[in-house]
């Protein structure tokens, strides 16, 4: 089945108790069905912006008049979706060292596969701790756009595996770096040197890869 197609607004509103709800109200006069929202404070006192992607909206043009006519809005504008601009993402979490080297494989992959079309980005975070890196883990599966986590580091365990398992039945794929404790036991794939293991990340969610992760579940390299 077919995505349907998604329009993106960008609209500052005044920070007033009721602006949202005109705003969503006026959509979905339209028909057109809200399907992420974000909202982003300016430090001064010339509002808020939203940003909205989406879906079913037959006149555009329309619907920014109307929205414009709200008492609320002081601009609208479409913009590109941030599918469309940032595309897949790759989340690397875990220690420094081993974050960073992750992350040079798979920004040098990303950038191979986004020469030819793809659009593919790279977030990553240094972290300890077994509650800090679990809380990040279980987060992955709340971020937008987010495909596959990478986890770099040389002990992982307790509390991160309970995580990563509840990550996976969202729909995450899970790299792990072959270290200590017992996160690759439950990663899809386990790789020993990090470089790769970024490279190994990208081309599993490409599609302009013939990398097919299911058919090495389980498996080290």
């Amino acid at each position: 089945m077919e995505t349907e197609l998604k329009t993106a607004f960008w609209i500052r509103i005044k920070n007033i108790i009721g602006a949202l709800r005109d705003v969503s109200s006026e959509i979905a006069k339209g028909k057109g069905n809200i399907v992420f929202i974000e909202q982003f404070e300016e430090h001064t006192d010339q509002g808020i912006h939203l940003y909205l992607e989406i879906e079913g909206v037959n006149d555009t043009e329309k619907l920014i008049e109307n929205l414009n006519e709200l008492n609320v809005v002081i601009d609208v504008k479409t913009v590109p979706t941030f599918g469309e601009i940032y595309g897949k993402r790759v989340i690397v979490v875990g220690g420094g060292a081993q974050v960073a080297e992750v992350a040079k494989g798979a920004i040098s992959e990303a950038d191979r596969h986004n020469i030819r079309g793809e659009k593919i980005s790279v977030d990553t975070i240094p972290l300890i701790g077994e509650k800090e890196i679990a809380n990040a883990v279980r987060a992955v599966a709340r971020l937008p756009r987010a495909k596959i986590l990478i986890l770099a580091g040389s002990l992982m365990g307790g509390e991160i595996s309970n995580a990563v398992k509840e990550v996976k039945e969202e729909g995450i794929s899970v790299i792990s770096l072959n270290m200590a404790g017992s996160v690759p036991k439950f990663a899809d794939l386990v790789v020993s040197d990090p470089i790769q293991a970024g490279v190994m990340g990208v081309m599993a969610i490409a599609d302009t890869a013939k990398f097919d992760l299911s058919k090495h579940k389980g498996r080290v390299y």
